[in-house]
């Protein structure tokens, strides 16, 4: 159980060094188609995090934005950086590096330590897609119709890949099924597919779909890539060749990426629904619908729960074999990022300004941390700590402060 302490608000960027000191703590605009802290019981021993990496959007492949861990303890802002320009793109943080990139069309490298820029790197447009990491190359999105390889040490350029659209979602890194080589797996919004080799972005295949895509690919099964676009159906491509294995049909566009566990994929639409598709199968599993509002958000799974953020202000918890409600989480503003599933909780943003922590049982509130400005981005989780980006630019970390001893 979780005991319930007063709302702590987060200072201003530029106050915050000095606030973090004194404390001493040791440890999306997506584009359309067309601190209340509740610490645990005292009495139990907190468990260290494992060193977990976010490389790319919603965690890896799969795009389940799940984490083995139990979530942060006692939050508190560790650090702040304050980006020019608004940020909607989801960071990664691999290395003890965070990626993060902004409306401004900049994609800055941060201390995952202490928020300290290292280098950044300037596109010609807005970056709302994630990073996505790999050995020593970041991989950018941008706008501007480019992908960018760039060096992670230094920022330079590697190489760029160039289509006649935007490229408003992260690329997904996977190895070559049937090979060593690394892939990159991109929608643009040119309504293309394509797969290109890591180290020099050729071209290995293309898909080609009748309308915008906006969210990332994922993969099921390790045989079958599968996305959602403003066509309105689920695409299931085989992996190793791009060739077409199905079109399963939903009632509206997708506006987000897909999230997968399992021969399973999930999205919501712009009909109000949150669909399950059986990819194999080539159906939809079940349709699961509330008020009349998308889900702009991409859900994230684990075994029991699919968890996605809708324009009703609510987070859903929906149960994932049979997609009837679990229970709902009522915010202040619109939920359009996508949450992060913990071993214990669900952490998510919301446009009222808050972080918010809810129990995976009961959707029970365990704390909220007010941040201040609205919070669009999903967040991410690696280097022990939350990845948060707001409306105005300010790149929030945030981490647990050590409790009570037992």
């Amino acid at each position: 159980m979780f005991l319930r302490e007063p709302v702590v608000t987060a200072p201003p960027a530029r106050r915050l060094s000095a606030a973090f000191l004194a404390i001493s703590v040791s440890c999306l605009v997506i584009t359309g188609c067309g601190d209340r802290t509740v610490p645990p019981e005292t009495k139990k021993k907190t468990v260290a995090a494992p060193d977990i990496s976010w490389p790319m959007t919603r965690g890896g492949p799969a795009l389940s934005g799940t984490v083995a861990t139990i979530i942060p303890r006692y939050p508190v802002t560790a650090w702040t950086f304050a980006a020019p320009g608004g940020v909607s793109a989801e960071a990664a943080i691999y290395k003890g590096r965070v990626y993060i990139g902004t409306g401004k069309g900049t994609v800055h490298c941060l201390s995952a330590d202490s928020g300290k820029e290292i280098w950044h790197f300037d596109t010609k447009d807005a970056i709302s897609g994630a990073p996505a990491v790999a050995g020593t190359t970041v991989f950018v999105p941008s706008n501007d119709g480019r992908l960018y390889a760039l060096n992670t040490e230094t920022g330079a350029e590697v190489w760029r890949f160039t289509i006649e659209d935007k490229i408003s979602s992260g690329a997904v890194l996977i190895k070559n099924p049937a090979g060593p080589e690394d892939w990159i797996l991109l929608n643009g919004y040119d309504g293309t597919t394509r797969v290109l080799n890591a180290a020099d972005g050729k071209i290995v295949w293309s898909y080609k779909t009748d309308d915008f895509v906006n969210g990332s690919p994922a993969v099921v099964d390790g045989r079958f890539l599968v996305f959602g676009g403003c066509d309105a159906q689920l695409h299931v491509v085989n992996l190793k060749d791009g060739t077409l294995v199905h079109k399963i049909p939903t009632n509206a566009q997708i506006p987000a990426s897909i999230a997968t566990f399992g021969t399973m994929a999930f999205c919501g639409n712009y009909a109000n629904q949150t669909v399950a598709f059986d990819v194999p199968g080539g159906k939809v599993a079940w349709t699961y619908e509330d008020r009349a509002l998308p889900f702009f958000s991409s859900p994230a799974v684990n075994a029991k729960l699919v968890l996605i953020g809708s324009r009703d202000k609510n987070l859903h918890a929906i149960h994932r074999e049979s997609g009837e409600v679990a229970w709902k989480f009522k915010t202040g503003g619109r939920v359009e990022g996508s949450p992060i599933v913990f071993n214990d909780g669900v952490v998510f943003g919301s446009a009222d300004g808050r972080l918010y922590a809810a129990s995976l049982d009961t959707g029970a509130e365990l704390w909220q941390l007010d941040l201040g400005e609205p919070l669009v981005a999903s967040p991410a989780f690696g280097a022990h700590q939350i990845i948060v980006s707001g409306e105005k630019g300010t790149v929030f970390a945030i981490r647990s402060r050590p409790g009570p001893k037992s």
